[in-house]
């Protein structure tokens, strides 16, 4: 059986597995502490939840082999921006604030392993959309 897209759903996961995975090590490279991933709740889910800087960011992560049908960050939507804010109000409850700032970021991963476009968009949607 296949997904939507014509790829198999268990195949489709670990290949997201695998760009989370790149991208958490690429925010650690950059300063930033990963201290949680697939953290799921009632009504949503969180790719990673990282610490730098005196910020709490909530991070959905979203990749594309190519930019054909458009960009990554473009397929977050309202809805998945409503489930990540959930998703994050239980992590809190369950782990607190920390006594940082929040925030909510996406990460566009592009291409293929080996050759991938990373760009991080910080703040790139609140709570109270």
């Amino acid at each position: 059986m296949t997904g939507g897209r014509g790829i198999d759903p268990s195949k489709r996961r670990a290949a997201g597995l695998a760009v989370e995975g790149e991208v958490a090590s690429w925010l650690e490279a950059r300063g930033y502490t990963v201290l949680d991933r697939n953290f799921v709740a009632r009504g949503g889910e969180l790719d990673l939840v990282v610490e730098g800087g005196g910020v709490l960011a909530f991070v959905e992560v979203r990749s594309r082999a190519d930019t054909e049908r458009g960009r990554p960050e473009e397929t977050v939507t309202p809805r998945k921006m409503r489930r990540v804010v959930t998703a994050a109000r239980h992590w809190l409850a369950r782990h607190g604030d920390r006594g940082c700032d929040i925030r909510f970021d996406v990460v566009a991963v592009v291409g293929g392993p080996g050759d991938r476009e990373i760009t991080h968009y910080e703040n790139a949607f609140e709570a109270g959309m």
